[in-house]
């Protein structure tokens, strides 16, 4: 007895720890795939890292460390086994928009801010891992975040632009920028304008060709080839610079939660962005190659990556779709594939750094320039106009206000506008009155088919939504105005259909005791049917099947009818 609680208890922690189980079923013939896409992973990481450690205000060997120490920390403890973690670009804007005035100009600070907010994700991914939060990230609406990716695409380039053509830029938002920006294209730089310019159609055009392949690291290589052989920094061209050789070491927090005013609100929007669009990816691969995914269980897998990018210095990381994208097509089965990079980056970090001195900033630009335009879908725009406006209004908030306030405001208020709308929409839920389909023992709504036949000194609506506090004032509402528009004087039954209200809470159940007072006192009768088992035991709890009879599972509509008829 005592071997098998110990064998159910070692399962069970077993359970939280995903290697475990992908390594039981690991085969040999999985290893090569693993190996180039861990290979073909680094590539593509180490331009992407660059640039977005840049965007993010940081030494560009810090994208790198992202990289390398997070998809170690997700292989322990991510479900998805396709999912690459590195840093994204809409944190990098979260961070530079956001540390920035905090540090107060003091480089070092700023960085062990940066490295702050990542340990600070990784303890709320534990708070909402024990608590069971993931499900709040649903009130997070599709169309919301096709807004709020469209708002951080565009405000991302604009960001980008500046090094594009070799200007200042600034501003603290996407149309301050836009101002400063056009003010300065007298100064722009041509020759570093040209260079963007060709390391942009270069990428493009070789992603058209070679899907799947990393390109961008191609035209990394073949800028700083053409920057050394050319001498473009001697021409005023902007370079990255010397970078730091050697790993990551690694090290706790400098800083303590309260030196940093700020810096949880902060790690909650990165937090939120992170899954968001990392359980978005994982699942989509998760469905392709047909294995479970635990959305709980990423809480722990984004927990532990950013807890090992904080320890190397780095900033908070996530996954994203379009570096799994690559990891998937490179032919990854496991999270080995992100070990393997991780190695790959590892070596490069000690040998090759100094290769990366003459990289044009430009190309960097070129890199995120290209890499962000995956996040405007202006096609689903439009076809929320035409399909669904309260949506469109939805992406829209979310759309103007990272345009406005920025990425950390912006997906806050984002999220307060999913679930205002949200209630929005259940507050005013669609009441059908029902009328017989002409010659069939069916009921459907009249609004929706004129031709059912209206039942003489009855009405019968169902309310099409939970009935809860936020809305049963307005099914009352409407109800009562029905019943005006139809000659109290005539009606005689008014029937409660609740088959299509799988909730009901106390002020529903109050609905319905103020719905009865109010026929009781003009003589007609109020009888309910097709309510939910809980929703029964609540009724009879607060005394509504001793006002109006009762109301079990075997009562229909049609024998409610019958009855009335007799």
């Amino acid at each position: 007895m005592v071997d098998s609680t110990r064998h159910q208890t070692a399962a069970t922690w077993l359970w939280w720890f995903p290697p475990a189980r992908w390594l039981a079923e690991y085969q040999a013939a999985w290893l090569p795939g693993d190996v180039v896409a861990g290979i073909t992973l680094a590539a593509y990481a180490i331009p992407v890292s660059l640039a977005y450690a840049g965007l993010a205000g940081l030494p560009p060997q810090v994208g790198i460390y992202g990289y390398l120490l997070g998809g170690l920390g997700y292989a322990l403890l991510g479900s998805s086994r396709q999912l690459a973690i590195g840093p994204t670009s809409a944190i990098s804007l979260m961070i530079a928009g956001t540390v920035g005035a905090m540090a107060e100009g003091d480089a070092q600070r700023y960085a062990q801010i940066a490295s702050l907010v990542a340990f600070t994700v990784t303890a709320l991914c534990l708070f909402a891992w024990l608590l069971r939060l993931s499900v709040l990230v649903k009130l997070i609406s599709d169309s919301i975040l096709v807004g709020f990716k469209a708002g951080a695409g565009l405000t991302i380039a604009m960001t980008q632009l500046p090094s594009l053509f070799g200007v200042k830029g600034g501003g603290h938002n996407f149309f301050e920028r836009a101002f400063l920006l056009a003010g300065q294209f007298g100064q722009t730089q041509y020759l570093v304008l040209i260079v963007g310019v060709i390391a942009i159609g270069l990428i493009v055009f070789g992603e058209r060709l070679l899907p799947g392949k990393p390109v961008a690291l191609g035209v990394v290589t073949l800028s700083i080839i053409a920057a050394t052989l050319l001498g473009l920094p001697a021409l005023g061209v902007p370079t990255t610079g010397e970078i730091p050789a050697g790993l990551p070491s690694l090290a706790g927090p400098a800083l303590r939660l309260r030196d940093v005013e700020g810096i949880v609100p902060l790690a909650a929007g990165c937090l939120l962005l992170a899954y968001i669009e990392g359980v978005s990816a994982a699942r989509t691969f998760a469905a392709k190659h047909g294995y479970p995914l635990d959305p709980r269980q990423e809480l722990l897998g984004i927990g532990a990556a950013n807890l090992a990018a904080a320890l190397g210095h780095g900033y908070p990381v996530a996954g994203g779709l379009s570096q799994s994208a690559v990891n998937d097509k490179a032919g990854a089965r496991t999270p080995l594939a992100l070990v393997f990079a991780s190695l790959t980056l590892g070596l490069c970090l000690l040998f090759l750094t100094g290769l990366l001195e003459n990289l044009p900033k430009a190309v960097l630009a070129a890199v995120v320039l290209t890499a962000v335009y995956g996040l405007l879908d202006f096609p689903a725009l439009i076809r929320m106009w035409r399909v669904s406006r309260l949506d469109f209004l939805a992406a829209t908030i979310a759309l103007g206000a990272v345009l406005l306030l920025g990425i950390l405001q912006g997906i806050l208020l984002a999220a307060l506008a999913s679930i205002l709308l949200l209630l929005a929409r259940v507050s005013r839920p669609h009441v059908a009155f029902l009328g017989r389909v002409p010659g069939a023992n069916s009921y459907s709504d009249l609004t929706r088919h004129p031709e059912n036949e209206p039942l003489p000194g009855v009405i019968i609506f169902r309310p099409e939504a939970s009935l809860i506090y936020v809305n049963a004032d307005t099914v009352l509402e409407t109800v009562l105005s029905r019943l005006h528009q139809a000659a109290p004087s005539v009606i005689r039954l008014i029937v409660c259909d609740l088959s299509a209200a799988p909730y009901l809470d106390l002020a529903g159940s109050r609905m319905l005791h103020e719905l009865h007072a109010e026929l009781a006192s003009r003589s007609i009768t109020l009888r309910v049917v097709g309510a939910h088992g809980s929703a029964r035991d609540l009724l009879r709890a607060d005394g509504v099947e001793q006002k109006i009879g009762g109301f079990d599972r075997t009562a229909t509509l049609e024998a409610v009818l019958r009855a009335n008829a007799a």
